[in-house]
């Protein structure tokens, strides 16, 4: 027999509120969730229920679009290209997410470069320089940023 969790053991293994877990319960996203005496029995499965609706939450999907995935499972492999068709497109999302990210993230280390390099050898230095001039992390993340 697998070992059974309680909304307060998951809701701090996961750091989620256990409002949280309840909703989810409540939005069908655990089907075969069992209880004992009223008390929601956690299991393996949930926990990697949990899992996937995490990272589908994550990837920007909204709950009625979850349970539209869970709705999937259970239909069973019939459903495979669907849920499959909806993991590419959530990971096309996140891929797009992580683009805009790096070039956030350029910017911000160009900046940094940029005052650290103006308080070192003056603005005007600085700004007259050109990006072959530049260390080339700093040249390649003042090239990323301003495409």
């Amino acid at each position: 027999m697998s070992k059974t969790y309680t909304i307060g053991e998951i809701s701090e293994m996961w750091g989620l509120p256990i409002s949280t877990l309840r909703y989810y319960d409540k939005e069908g996203l655990f089907p075969n969730l069992g209880r004992t005496s009223g008390i929601r029995q956690f299991t393996d499965t949930e926990i990697e229920a949990l899992r996937v609706i995490e990272c589908l939450k994550k990837s920007g999907l909204e709950i009625k679009d979850i349970k539209r995935f869970m709705d999937m499972c259970a239909r069973g492999s019939e459903t495979f290209g669907e849920r499959k068709a909806l993991f590419e497109n959530q990971k096309r999302a996140v891929e797009a997410e992580i683009s805009r990210l790096q070039a956030t993230l350029d910017m911000l280390n160009y900046k940094c470069w940029y005052y650290e390099s103006a308080m070192e050898i003056g603005e005007d230095a600085t700004k007259a320089m050109k990006p072959k001039d530049m260390p080339e992390s700093v040249r390649q993340a003042y090239e990323r940023s301003h495409q």
